[in-house]
């Protein structure tokens, strides 16, 4: 008899070991050649309920879909069989060879790798279309275009890029999102986002449309040579009708969630001139005007007056400096205050920068501020231009005189005076100063210093219960468990929060919110997560009728977001029921 059951334990024990072994975790692709312009299907397959899956970096593709569950469990002659499919859908962005790396899970603590692949993308190849596939007639009715007032600018000269969606009198788009925004790098950007969509009327490639300006954006060029716009991409969702009817006769409408990208658009940018340009030029281009003005011309020594540097008009006014001022040596001149008043719209940059100088005289006389010239280039014109502001004399009317100034007048009539330091200008600051307190407090015996003595002896007790606390709760194994489990379900919860209006991820990570708080309360795995069972759990666990339906009424709703269209109100109704039911739960399991 003991040799029987130490047999019989042996027996389980190696069966164990052998069903701990056998895992199998294989990755397969719909096909290994494919088009540029195909999509490609990879199943990653388990026959163990696995948990942290984590899908390869599909390099070289772009996103589609995905991962869409499959579980399923045979008995067969008293033999179990488990079998669990993710499906992902993603599409090639370029031609090439590309591997598919490895996708990762966990089971029973151990990290399994599926196998990687190769994938080869070919040219465009020819697709049979169904002429009643609402992706397909969706695809031929809506465009999106990126229309480019100058294709051939010069450099930092105002362009503009007006995306247009074109829409057929049949299509009826119900919800767009961006998918990817275009990244001007060797741009100077500013978006006009329109506040209000307006319908117009128009045509593309000579059919009658309607379209909507979705965004303009104003560009300067900072780079000759041929630069690239990159294009915008976004998803559409849309009521499309195909050529079926039902009985009464009428068009068979189908909803249909499609990526619409514009086309890149290449703008050929030309240098400057180098012909006639001035040595002082600073980049400036447009129509431009400039001047310099003074608030004071007469004032009284020590006081101060504004030199106020302007520049004015249409161009690139935040990407170049003004000219400074050369003043005499005798006004003392503190840095420039920079102000911006631009404004961007269609045509570019328009407004007003300045640079405003606080200049304070220290001896009496008169001070000719030298004239000030600022070159820009036009390009209607095609050529540079000057402007020279006017000298400004400023007189200091009271005053020190300084007699040591040795006049020296130049050929333009500048006069520059030697600057003598006035001894109450400046004052060194003393290195010792030698101050005493008013009034000097002994810190011996007051009440903070008994505060400060007892305080190590009062956090003895503190830092004792503290750690009998972490103690019993790192030796709480299931309650550990249960709130790492809780965790995960509130970190679902925090990602679909996250991806309201994005409906498919949204309901995805909700589902996976409620499972996980099912595994953590009733003890349960996802592949026996029926609705029969759940329900039949927890008015086990005496959970309340109104409950248990409304638990079970938002596993359904993830189940038909799937396949049904839905606002953006529905899903924010459904986080705010998940919320409330998972708490109403809790008090009662």
């Amino acid at each position: 008899m003991l040799f029987q059951r130490v047999h019989i334990l042996f027996y389980l024990l190696f069966a164990t070991t052998v069903m701990a072994q056998d895992v199998s975790f294989i990755a397969k692709p719909s096909k290994e050649r494919l088009g540029v312009n195909e999509r490609l299907k990879i199943e990653f397959v388990m026959n163990q309920d696995g948990d942290d899956f984590r899908a390869p970096n599909f390099e070289g593709f772009k996103f589609i879909g995905g991962p869409n569950t499959q579980i399923s469990r045979q008995w067969v002659n008293g033999k179990s069989s488990f079998n669990k499919k993710l499906t992902y859908i993603i599409e090639p962005t370029k031609r090439g060879k590309f591997t598919i790396g490895q996708a990762t899970m966990t089971f029973n603590g151990e990290t399994y790798k599926s196998n990687p692949f190769e994938i080869e993308v070919t040219a465009a190849v020819e697709i049979p279309k169904d002429p009643n596939d609402p992706n397909y007639i969706a695809k031929n009715n809506i465009h999106l275009v990126a229309e480019v007032s100058k294709t051939n600018p010069y450099l930092n000269e105002a362009l503009t890029v007006v995306y247009k969606l074109y829409v057929s009198p049949e299509t009826s788009v119900s919800n767009w999102n961006v998918l990817d925004n275009p990244k001007y790098t060797d741009f100077w950007s500013q978006n006009i986002d329109e506040k209000q969509f307006k319908i117009y009327e128009g045509e593309f490639q000579g059919e009658p449309y309607r379209y909507v300006i979705l965004r303009r954006t104003v560009l300067y060029p900072q780079k000759t040579g041929k630069l690239t716009v990159e294009p915008l991409s976004l998803t559409i969702s849309v009521d499309v009708p195909t050529n079926k009817r039902d009985i009464f006769g009428r068009r068979i409408v189908r909803p249909a969630n499609i990526p619409v990208a514009a086309k890149v658009r290449t703008i050929n940018v030309k240098p400057l001139p180098v012909e006639g340009r001035p040595d002082d030029f600073s980049g400036a281009v447009g129509n431009i005007d400039f001047k310099v003005t003074t608030d004071k011309t007469a004032l009284d020594a020590t006081e101060a007056f504004q030199l106020k540097v302007v520049a004015s008009g249409n161009g690139n006014l935040k990407l170049f400096d003004l000219p400074k001022p050369t003043l005499p040596g005798s006004l003392e001149v503190y840095e420039p205050e920079h102000e911006e008043n631009v404004r961007t719209n269609l045509s570019g940059m328009s407004g007003q920068i300045s640079d405003t100088y606080t200049v304070v005289p220290q001896y009496k006389g008169k001070y000719p501020i030298p004239r000030i010239s600022f070159s820009y280039f036009d390009p209607i014109a095609r050529n540079y231009k000057r402007i020279t502001a006017d000298e400004v004399v400023v007189t200091v009317k009271s005053g020190p005189v300084d007699n040591t100034a040795t006049a020296a007048t130049g050929s333009t009539g500048t006069t520059r005076q030697s600057v003598v330091p006035n001894g109450d200008q400046f004052r060194y600051i003393k290195s010792v100063a030698n101050l005493q307190p008013i009034q000097r407090s002994i810190f011996f015996k007051t009440k903070a210093y008994w505060l400060y003595l007892l305080c190590p002896l009062l956090l003895i007790p503190i830092a004792l219960i503290v750690l009998k606390k972490r103690q019993n709760y790192a030796n709480d194994v299931q309650g550990n468990r249960i709130r790492k489990a809780n965790k995960l379900a509130r970190k679902f919860l925090g990602e679909a929060k996250k991806n309201l209006g994005d409906q498919k991820a949204f309901y995805i990570a909700m589902e996976r919110a409620l499972h996980n708080y099912l595994k953590a309360k009733l003890q349960i795995q996802t592949s026996d997560m029926s609705k029969d069972r759940i329900s039949r759990l927890l008015q086990e666990r005496g959970v309340d009728t109104s409950s248990t339906v409304e638990f079970i009424g938002l596993l359904e709703s993830c189940e038909f977001a799937r396949y049904t269209p839905t606002s953006n109100v529905a899903m924010q109704q459904d986080y705010d029921k998940a919320v409330r039911v998972i708490s109403t739960l809790d008090k009662q399991l």
